[in-house]
């Protein structure tokens, strides 16, 4: 079955009564080079097993099947249950789980459904969801090696922001504390059915081993951070300071011993600056 052919698909969905849930976010693709490109990149081979979120009509399971020792597929539509019944019949090495992702216990999930391999994560991500899905799995530190996604291109160029640029964000932050990020290919929007009013980016997190600084308490430095960017057309003195509820003085004398420029921007700091700043603000704690 060629499930990246318009026909086919509108076929099988058709008879199963199936119609596409905007609320959902739900695009299927229809370009056929994009999911053997993800199966590739993502790392599934022998020994490894890959957990997808959202396989929609299994055309990117399947190219996982051919790949990994065992894919397990996270479905949160009830209604696409008979549908992947139909399009995987055949491969015994797939699970579809009726379930949704962000209410999960993907850590007894990972350790039930895949004993002795190595994890990746793969999936083509309903815009949406996209950074709580993400920052589930890296702030919780799953046992997983990369997480590789498909994702809104802008969503993707946010991620994957390098701090120090104008596009990092607190999200961007995140990302680089937990991970290296890596764009690794675009996605016209003709790729999808339906159409969505976008263009989208795979990208790739490797998971780190460690945190790409030493800071004295992440708590501490999340809150600090989601402070800084949160005003992001003022100096990082005014915008720590009104997030964080702390007099400008306490500021000031932080990014003083932090040697940060009291009218920087948060976006202009890197992942270090950022490290002494928490640590400096919260120095007492």
């Amino acid at each position: 079955m060629n499930l990246s052919d318009i026909t086919t698909i509108k076929s099988v969905l058709s008879r199963h009564g199936f119609n596409f849930s905007k609320s959902l976010g739900q695009n299927f693709l229809i370009n056929p080079d994009i999911c053997p490109q993800m199966a590739d990149e993502c790392g599934a081979g022998e020994g490894v097993g890959v957990l997808e979120i959202g396989p929609g009509v299994g055309v990117l399971t399947v190219e996982l099947a051919k790949r990994a020792d065992k894919v397990v597929s996270v479905e949160l539509d009830k209604r696409l249950l008979p549908v992947l019944s139909e399009t995987l019949a055949g491969l015994d090495n797939v699970k579809i789980i009726q379930d949704d992702i962000l209410k999960t216990d993907i850590q007894k999930l990972i350790s039930e459904e895949f004993a002795g391999m190595d994890v990746v994560v793969c999936a083509n991500l309903p815009y949406y969801i996209t950074s709580p899905v993400i920052m589930r799995f890296l702030e919780e530190r799953l046992p997983v090696r990369t997480i590789t996604v498909m994702v809104q291109k802008e969503a993707a160029e946010r991620l994957c922001a390098a701090p120090g640029c104008r596009a990092c964000g607190a999200v961007s932050a995140a990302v680089q504390y937990f991970s290296e990020p890596e764009i690794l290919f675009q996605v016209p929007r003709t790729s999808f059915l339906p159409q969505p009013n976008v263009d989208s980016a795979v990208i790739q997190l490797a998971v780190r081993k460690e945190p790409a600084i030493q800071i004295q308490s992440e708590k501490n430095f999340f809150k600090m951070v989601k402070a800084a960017f949160g005003q992001r057309r003022k100096t990082v003195l005014n915008s720590t300071a009104a997030g964080l509820s702390f007099g400008k003085e306490q500021v000031a004398a932080a990014l003083e011993r932090a040697g940060i420029a009291p009218n920087s921007r948060a976006e202009q700091l890197t992942m270090e600056q950022l490290a002494t700043l928490s640590n400096e603000l919260f120095i007492d704690e």
